[in-house]
């Protein structure tokens, strides 16, 4: 048996293809993150509802894996760092004909303006 690194659990797969949240209220995200503990997908500190770093905050969950094709890295919440990791249950993004921003529908004329 393998000793799971803290607050990393390879085995666990996303939660779905874009924001949990924003999904539920109609919102929009700019790019995605995904727990690397329990698989949550959020989105980003940039997006309109930043609820990766929400999630972190509710449920302790220190680490997230950026979400988005092409990209594997981590991020530390407490220590405010990046990390190396391992991979992660697939899918490893969301689909690559999903936009950015997105989900397609959902994004205003005026995104730019409404970032952090």
């Amino acid at each position: 048996m393998t000793v799971p690194l803290f607050g990393i659990d390879p085995t666990v797969p996303p939660s779905g293809p874009g924001c949990v949240e924003c999904d539920e209220t109609g919102g929009w995200w700019l790019h995605l993150r995904r727990c690397a503990l329990c698989g949550h997908v959020g989105c980003c500190d940039s997006s309109p509802g930043q609820h990766a770093s929400g999630h972190a905050g509710i449920t302790g969950h220190p680490i997230v894996r950026s979400y988005e094709p092409g990209e594997n890295w981590f991020w530390d919440y407490p220590h405010e760092q990046a990390l190396l990791g391992p991979p992660l249950a697939p899918p490893e993004h969301h689909p690559v004909d999903q936009p950015v921003p997105g989900p397609a529908g959902r994004v205003p004329a005026d995104w730019q303006y409404q970032l952090h």
